[in-house]
């Protein structure tokens, strides 16, 4: 299947509805491109001819407990807010002055070292809610965002990974200092609550996407909160993987893109995905090195092991190298949103998982 470019993406007239699930840079550096075609606050269409999101969620995963965010969820038992700010700050009006600002770090002697202005405000903001999802909510009303953030969970959780030795490790950042690999992961407490909010945004979804991120740190945690993989599997929605570029460490090493896909199903406990995006373009030689030096590699696009899930495989070139290698996001998002403006033009006339397969 061809990978989309802008003239052939029609807008549907009351626009999409987005939701992105994941965590860390993966799903704050999508959400950036996201915003380009969502509609700001009072806004009820872009200008142009370019695909329009009516409405943009992100799911975020809530298990870090590294840096600043894991000092504050210690200290003042509120839930990690470092991915859920670079979130805030992807889609935030002012990007520029905002990502200054929030990611801003104290660089004193005292209790402040090391901490973001960007965690501080929203435990503030936790404080005076009472409530850290309400407090996200007030935070997106603040910076006038083009989107929702949303918590997996409000519930204080902790991973637990089971490894290749039968061994436990417990916290995220244990886990990924790990250089065991990882077999299955495991939340504390079991199946928290997830967000009202979340399970009805997925509902009402014409899209959803899970990645880029983290296999087992960013993307899974987020389907081990109770009723998400069963709302993303009932949604009428079109839901797309979309694979890293890169292998990580002890998380995905010389693992193709099916095996991603495996592994994630495996937490699921059924299948989620209609399509998986991932990048077939190669690397420059010297870019190849220096990940060699991290022991880190093309993710392999293996289609026929992906097909053979039942999933689709879209592969096309979605890769971009600079000081590292990133999605493209504009040539990603683009795709994605023709994927999304199907199902959006399927409703009403058929179901939408048989026009789209």
């Amino acid at each position: 299947m061809p990978v989309a470019n802008e003239s052939e993406i029609s807008p549907g007239r009351h626009g999409l509805r987005v939701v992105a699930i994941g965590g860390g840079t993966g799903l704050s550096t999508l959400l950036r491109g996201l915003k380009r075609h969502t509609a700001g606050p009072g806004e009820s269409s872009l200008d142009g001819d370019g695909p329009h999101i009516a409405d943009l969620t992100a799911v975020v995963t809530v298990s870090d407990d590294g840096g600043s965010s894991g000092r504050l969820r210690r200290e003042l038992n509120i839930l990690p807010p470092g991915d859920i700010r670079n979130c805030l700050v992807a889609v935030s009006e002012d990007e520029n002055l905002i990502s200054k600002l929030f990611r801003y770090r104290f660089t004193s002697s005292g209790q402040l070292e090391g901490h973001s202005f960007g965690n501080l405000f929203l435990a503030a903001l936790t404080a005076i809610t009472g409530d850290f999802a309400e407090a996200v909510k007030r935070a997106s009303e603040i910076l006038a965002t083009r989107g929702h953030i949303l918590p997996a969970t409000s519930s204080n959780v902790k991973l637990e990974a089971v490894m290749d030795d039968n061994s436990h490790v417990f916290g995220e950042t244990n886990i990924t200092a790990s250089e065991k690999r990882i077999v299955e992961l495991r939340m504390e407490p079991a199946a928290p609550q997830p967000l009202p909010q979340t399970l009805e945004a997925i509902a009402h979804a014409d899209i959803i996407t899970m990645g880029p991120g983290s296999l087992f740190t960013s993307l899974i945690p987020n389907l081990l909160v109770r009723g998400i993989p069963e709302a993303i599997a009932t949604s009428p929605a079109v839901k797309v993987f979309v694979c890293n570029l890169m292998t990580e460490a002890n998380e995905s090493l010389n693992m193709p893109a099916s095996q991603h896909i495996q592994a994630i199903y495996n937490h699921s406990r059924r299948p989620i995905f209609d399509f998986a995006l991932v990048n077939s373009a190669l690397l420059s030689p010297a870019m190849k090195e220096r990940y060699a030096e991290e022991h880190a590699e093309q993710v392999e696009c293996d289609t026929l092991a992906i097909e053979a899930l039942g999933v689709k495989c879209i592969a096309g070139n979605f890769i971009e190298e600079g000081d590292f290698a990133r999605h493209a996001t504009s040539r990603l998002c683009l795709e994605l949103l023709r994927l999304a403006q199907m199902v959006h033009i399927a409703k009403g006339t058929s179901a939408s998982q048989t026009v789209l397969k």
